[in-house]
């Protein structure tokens, strides 16, 4: 995994070296959790901004989040060849293919359901169906404060904890 961040990462300044123009707000995410050895889902994305472009590249095609890295560094390496061979023309038109997800800026389920740290060894399926009911109470668009958003929010979390977790 180190290696194919690096590789990321490195490919990533060796373009903005080509380019002449900085890459920055470099974000790599993926539904890695800590001590997770393999995630149900290993997509893996990067968003950054390059030349007033706010560009996402996201790969979810191999089972390994190490390979989807990987795939994301060769990406980055084949507009570097387009560069070389065509111009900055076609790295644009090509970026803006890629523009279309927007940054992450959702929080993960065991924000969304107040979990801490030290709850960790603690949540179960049982755990979680009861915070869902308590927080679902207070979040129900019907109830005052509660809205769509907080309640749709609240049941993708349950569904992720419950897909994480599988007891």
């Amino acid at each position: 995994m180190s290696v194919a961040l690096k590789n990321v990462r490195g490919s990533l300044e060796r373009f903005a070296g080509d380019s002449g123009k900085k890459v920055a707000n470099l974000v790599i995410s993926s539904n890695v959790t800590l001590g997770v050895e393999r995630p149900a889902d290993s997509g893996v994305a990067v968003w950054f901004v390059w030349d007033g472009m706010q560009v996402c590249i996201a790969v979810d095609r191999y089972p390994k989040v190490e390979d989807n890295l990987q795939a994301i560094h060769h990406i980055v390496e084949a507009r570097r060849t387009e560069m070389r061979h065509g111009g900055l023309h076609i790295v644009r038109a090509t970026f803006r293919g890629f523009t279309a997800l927007p940054a992450p800026t959702k929080k993960g389920w065991r924000e969304v359901m107040d979990f801490l740290p030290q709850d960790e060894p603690q949540i179960t399926r049982e755990v979680i169906e009861s915070r869902f009911k308590r927080l679902a109470a207070q979040r129900h668009p019907d109830r005052p404060g509660g809205s769509h958003e907080a309640m749709t929010e609240l049941n993708n979390a349950k569904e992720q904890a419950l897909k994480e977790k599988g007891n």
